[in-house]
């Protein structure tokens, strides 16, 4: 049985962060919203210092074909059958609509073989959770929808006929309650800079570990609202503590290609763009190349020693067979040509090679201190 995010191994340290919650000042007090109440200033921050971004798992285990179990998880490459809903999916300029699998049962479904985020939100929430770093599920499947319009984006709907939709991808949230003092609050990359005594003696290099791996990916959407301070599922303390908060990326899709200024549908899952491009910043040192976008809050961060071993450790051990399964899963040789590139964005073997001549990059570089 695969264990999910924040329940493998140790898991959150459960009896661990118990203890250590009894003993802090104010932390039953620390749990997100409540019935529409949020958080003051001062309960985020303390959840912050000690949140966790990184649980322990078996990543020579994951099964990265069928991807994370969570509640409603589909089966790769599944038929999905649903009925459209006129609303607006969510903010954002991807493509997507939000449909019904059963009455009272909605999904956001993301279409279009030119949509980077098809595909990119499979690969990185995949490579995410092998990791061990938490991250929402993304699920490829392919969309009936009875009275959808042939293009959400322009098209009213149809009463009546099935539109089909292929390639898509459906989102799973990871499950839990969001611990904002506002809705969409998020938390910038700077805040991981501080932390408390209750994060754990390694606090440090995972965090930095996080930072090169969205550098890996090359996340370019990094602003606040795309990442969550969560409470798991299950680590509630009373109405609104929380034992073990969780740090994470919730929006994952604009990933594999190269960041840039303006978050580019068109420069996202590209292996002309992503495989040329180094992981570090300069021949020497550990700072990740990360360029900033106009709505992002990380560019070129410093990486330490322990926090690039960190990461070393958990990518070498990633199989060839499990990197076949993640750019199989992603369907990354449906992906539609580039405008930019001489033709289409790669073969699961072209990408498989990608992946492991930058894995190699981090494993050997060193980081001075």
């Amino acid at each position: 049985m695969r264990a999910g995010v924040g329940r493998s191994g140790s898991g959150w340290l459960r009896l661990g962060a118990l203890g250590l919650c009894l003993g802090l000042a104010g932390c039953a007090h620390t749990g997100g919203l409540k019935s529409g109440e949020a958080q003051t200033t001062p309960e985020r921050s303390e959840a912050m210092r000690r949140a966790r971004v990184w649980s322990p798992v078996d990543v020579a285990s994951r099964d990265l074909k069928a991807g994370p179990a969570l509640p409603g998880a589909f089966a790769f490459d599944a038929w999905v059958d649903c009925v459209y809903v006129d609303k607006k999916a969510s903010s954002g300029r991807s493509a997507k609509f939000t449909c019904e699998t059963s009455p009272g049962h909605e999904v956001k479904v993301k279409y279009g073989a030119w949509n980077a985020e098809v595909f990119g939100e499979v690969l990185a929430t995949r490579l995410f959770w092998a990791l061990g770093f938490p991250a929402d599920a993304s699920y490829p499947v392919r969309v009936r929808c009875k009275g959808c319009p042939a293009d959400p984006r322009f098209s009213p709907a149809i009463l009546g006929p099935v539109a089909e939709f292929d390639p898509a991808a459906i989102e799973r949230k990871l499950p839990g309650r969001a611990m904002e003092t506002r809705a969409d609050s998020g938390w910038e990359w700077k805040e991981l800079e501080d932390i408390g005594p209750a994060a754990g003696p390694n606090a440090r290099a995972e965090r930095d570990a996080l930072k090169l791996l969205v550098a890996f990916v090359q996340h370019t959407d990094t602003k606040a609202p795309n990442q969550r301070l969560l409470c798991p599922e299950g680590e509630e303390l009373g109405e609104t503590g929380c034992l073990s908060p969780v740090l994470m990326v919730n929006d994952l899709g604009l990933t594999f290609g190269h960041a840039g200024l303006a978050n580019k549908n068109v420069d996202s899952v590209s292996l002309a763009t992503w495989g040329p491009l180094p992981v570090w910043n300069h021949d020497k040192g550990c700072v990740a190349k990360l360029r900033g976008s106009f709505t992002g809050s990380l560019a070129y961060p410093k990486i330490s020693e322990a926090g690039r071993a960190f990461l070393a450790g958990l990518l070498v051990q990633l199989s060839d067979r499990q990197l076949v399964d993640l750019f199989e899963a992603a369907r990354v040789d449906r992906r539609a040509s580039e405008p930019r590139t001489t033709g289409p964005a790669g073969s699961v073997d072209g990408w498989v090679a990608a992946f492991k001549a930058k894995r190699a990059q981090i494993v050997e570089r060193r980081c001075e201190e």
